[in-house]
């Protein structure tokens, strides 16, 4: 099954997974409200990540893989945070894309989602600037090879679509056009050749400005007098907030190294073109951990931490052919970086072959401990971190002072601890499970004619709703019993739909299209029998069950 990235989205608004925000008022770009069931399917990604990572964890025992034995505990920082913290963490610096405008129309780009290939056509050429009059007509100039670009997933069709227009073809004649196969971004085209590029919605070429950076912390005030000395910034990652409160973690707990600090939490980013439903969007939420080790064991740890998180998708049924962990380049680590790598899904708004970032685990060194300890910090021409100095010698922007080392009381060595952090999207998990989860089939209706089968097969962890109950018919006592067990499966803890209208069968579809695992249908039988009929939403296996074993049956097998 070719799965449809407007099929999901459409799913997902007349099921109440994701609306547009504020759509009343034509909507807000970069922004989505979860609905009833993507609350549920949302906070169910949250919940069992944090039950994994931390609620779950065993101290006492050493995890397959794992060099020893260690800790991990929760955390909870503030979204608006002190704007030093910024400054010494990079961010206020470094934290920007590069941006271009189109003079044409009006839009903006990240400079790498523009994408595009150079095309020719039999000697053909494309005006690359319209003259404004017939006056200057004559002065309008010519290209025979132009840079076709655009924004959207497929860019060659989209190119090509564009292609046949600028040189003035048919569909038809498309075979005449030669379109270069190397898809290329906009930085690898030549300043002497810039006049020729179009961007993805202009008419004429050179309608785009040079390159410039766009910082990409949204700014806020606070505090009645609003002037420059009260801005400050929404956090644009969890992180910082996790290494600012290292030392009162160690302080106030009886942690012990190593240990990870868990957090889940709202980030900003003020993206230039938010784009692809929920996968890029300026207010989005994150699950991170920072986990401290001693230096020497880091490459250990982070080798960890990457298998670890890699096979928490798989075990939550992401299938193993579209989900890949790449190693970063030397040339895409962060400055900080000693190594990175990430977990990339193959979402269906993108090109085959192509994935989108899920999750990464990057190895930060004690780059961030440092930087809050002694000041922004650089590397110098050695590759070592050093803090960056202003011409007259002083420190750019100053560290807190507080000492954040660690002391070991076993062997009593001194040091500042190196950090591996994993760092996974609960919007990008929730939009990945949501099309991994999207299935199409056939299945006889009532009357034995096939009709086609909507199917959200979550993993029962992440399932919305965890089951239905239904009175076969709405007389002879049946109602009465399905609500039983309906308030006895919601005491358990249990997320559960109650539905008494239709026929038996479309029932079942509408459970099965908002991805509920179990249905438990009362029938003229149960009465007798004390039984219940359970019905399985993938294998479609009917299971007779009494009635007073369901809560546990439905309970084990959420656990299977």
């Amino acid at each position: 099954m070719t799965r449809s990235m407007d099929k999901i989205v459409a799913l997902c608004k007349r099921r109440g997974f994701i609306f547009q925000n504020s759509e009343i008022y034509g909507g807000q770009n970069g922004f989505w409200d979860y609905g009833p069931l993507g609350t549920e399917l949302k906070r169910n990604v949250r919940d069992v990540w944090y039950h994994d990572m931390v609620s779950a964890h065993n101290e006492l025992l050493q995890p397959a893989g794992a060099p020893a034995t260690f800790q991990m505990v929760g955390l909870e920082s503030a979204l608006i945070m002190h704007p030093q913290v910024w400054k010494c963490s990079g961010h206020y610096d470094l934290f920007h894309d590069m941006m271009v405008d189109c003079t044409e129309t009006r839009k903006r780009y990240r400079v790498d989602h523009v994408k595009g290939h150079w095309v020719k056509c039999n000697g053909k050429t494309v005006k690359l600037n319209k003259a404004s009059s017939e006056a200057d007509a004559s002065a309008a100039e010519e290209a025979d090879r132009v840079f076709v670009t655009t924004t959207e997933a497929n860019a060659i069709e989209h190119v090509k679509e564009k292609a046949l227009k600028l040189f003035e073809l048919r569909a038809k004649d498309a075979e005449r056009l030669q379109i270069e196969e190397q898809v290329l971004g906009l930085a690898a085209i030549s300043a002497a050749d810039r006049g020729k590029i179009f961007a993805p919605d202009a008419s004429r070429a050179g309608t785009l400005t040079d390159p410039r950076e766009f910082n990409l912390m949204m700014k806020t005030i606070l505090g009645a007098l609003g002037t420059q000395e009260d801005a400050a910034f929404l956090r644009p990652e969890t992180a910082q907030g996790i290494f600012v409160n290292f030392k009162n973690v160690c302080d106030s707990t009886r942690v012990k190294l190593p240990f990870g600090i868990c957090q889940v939490g709202k980030s900003f980013r003020n993206e230039i073109t938010p784009r692809n439903f929920t996968f890029r969007s300026r207010e989005f939420e994150q699950m991170e951990i920072e986990f401290f080790c001693h230096p020497s064991q880091s490459r250990e740890w982070y080798t960890y931490w990457r298998d670890r998180r890699y096979n928490w998708y798989l075990n939550l049924g992401i299938a193993k052919d579209r989900i890949i962990l790449r190693d970063h380049h030397q040339d895409e680590l962060a400055h900080y970086s000693v190594g990175t790598a990430d977990i990339e899904y193959a979402f269906p708004f993108l090109d085959a072959g192509e994935y989108g970032e899920l999750e990464g685990i990057a190895h930060r060194g004690d780059f961030d401990l440092r930087s809050h300890m002694e000041g922004k910090l650089t590397k110098n021409a050695a590759g070592e971190l050093e803090v960056e100095k202003l011409a007259d010698g002083t420190p750019k922007y100053r560290g807190s002072g507080k000492d954040l080392s660690y002391f070991d009381d076993q062997t009593r060595e001194r040091f500042i601890p190196h950090v591996i952090e994993p760092s996974a999207g609960a919007d990008r998990g929730t939009l990945a499970f949501l099309c991994e989860a999207y299935h199409e089939d056939h299945q006889p209706d009532e009357k034995g004619e096939m009709q086609e089968r909507v199917v959200m097969k979550f993993h029962p962890r992440l399932a919305p709703v965890k089951a239905a109950v239904f009175p076969l018919i709405k007389k002879e006592g049946m109602p009465e019993k399905a609500a039983e067990i309906y308030g006895e499966l919601k005491a358990a803890g249990l997320s559960v739909n109650y539905d008494q209208q239709a026929a038996i069968g479309r029932r079942y579809r509408r459970q099965d299209e908002i991805g509920t695992p179990f249905c438990i249908t009362v029938d003229g039988d149960t009465a007798t029998d004390k039984c219940v009929t359970i019905r399985d939403r993938d294998s479609l296996v009917q299971e007779r069950i009494p009635v007073d074993r369901i809560v546990d049956e439905v309970l084990s097998r959420l656990k299977a």
